[in-house]
């Protein structure tokens, strides 16, 4: 299959201006959201024409129909994806159509139709590794004196207590911070924001780095060179990328002789020792800026540890021969 023409009767060229896949990257808020939808459509572009330097700009969109976005469905269900990944496609998928509608291409009723697909359903275990402790110790640990090792000690320890997506933690400035009542501002998804918390000890190290770092307005965490001086913009230090924070992980927890865990991982232990804690999910929810409760509530451990200690009550008889 392959997306139609744009030489088909009625077609005509998609204007960069009109284009339904610019126009949707546009309407979104975070810079991570646009690279995430971003790759989506661009995935789907290469799966459709079969043209690997393919991308969502340009395509007819507007001409999809029930016929074809079904089909689509079918073929990103055989790429082996979870369906997680699978729906996140199909988000990016319907929200591209809605602009074509918007933008006068295509009729009410053939996004109504085009878009009527059924979510791609699947039972799976919990993704991701909690992380213990004693490993986020040794991570510590292997944060040296250099402003670099400062930061990454305090990065660590702001992810460990909030939470924070690494997006969330990279677009953090100063001002967000407020040592009086141990508190960031941060913003998440659609431009929601929230307050988080950080535990003393956390902000003893978010204090260290700051000693480093100076008062100059800009983003809290900054890439640092060689040379151990903050990246700056316009006399302002400039804030981690994703990827970014993702390498400091890599990189702290190579040197601390642990398994390589990421930003998200960091999340999902946090939900984790909330709600084994006893902290109720509508507060955990809050703190985590999830916009449904359910999602928090995949993050429980409980039911898991509940199955493991009935296991436990078991006893394997003894080894010894029939009479």
């Amino acid at each position: 299959m392959s997306l139609p023409a744009v030489s088909e009767p009625g077609a005509l060229p998609v204007e960069p201006a009109r284009d339904p896949y610019h126009v949707y990257l546009d309407s979104l808020t975070s810079p991570e959201s646009r690279r995430t939808m971003r790759g989506c459509l661009d995935r789907l572009a290469r799966l459709l024409t079969g043209d690997e330097s393919a991308t969502g700009a340009g395509q007819p969109w507007h001409l999809l129909r029930y016929e074809h976005t079904v089909r689509i469905r079918t073929m990103l269900t055989d790429q082996g994806w979870s369906a997680a990944y699978v729906n996140k496609h199909l988000v990016a998928l319907r929200r591209v159509l809605k602009e074509a509608w918007r933008l006068g291409q295509t009729s009410a009723e053939d996004l109504a139709r085009a878009s009527d697909l059924a979510p791609v359903r699947q039972s799976r275990l919990p993704a991701g590794h909690h992380v213990p402790p004693e490993v986020v110790g040794a991570a510590l640990s292997a944060c040296d004196d250099s402003p670099a090792g400062v930061r990454d000690a305090a990065l660590i320890a702001v992810l460990y207590s909030t939470g924070c997506r690494r997006a969330e933690l990279g677009g953090l400035t100063l001002a967000d911070y407020d040592p009086g009542s141990r508190s960031l501002r941060v913003r998440g998804k659609r431009d929601k924001e929230r307050l988080v918390y950080l535990t003393t000890d956390a902000i003893g190290l978010v204090e260290r780095w700051l000693a480093v770092r100076g008062n100059v307005p800009g983003a809290l965490f900054s890439p640092i060179s060689k040379a151990g001086r903050l990246r700056t913009r316009d006399g302002r230090p400039v804030g981690l990328t994703g990827q970014g924070i993702a390498d400091i992980l890599t990189r702290r927890f190579g040197a601390a002789g642990a398994a390589r865990r990421t930003a998200h991982d960091f999340r999902r232990t946090f939900i984790g020792e909330l709600l084994d804690a006893g902290v109720d999910l509508a507060t955990a929810q809050a703190l985590v800026g999830h916009a449904s409760p359910a999602t928090t509530a995949r993050y429980d451990r409980r039911p898991e540890r509940t199955r493991r200690e009935a296991v436990d009550r078991l006893r394997l008889p003894p080894a010894r021969p029939l009479a």
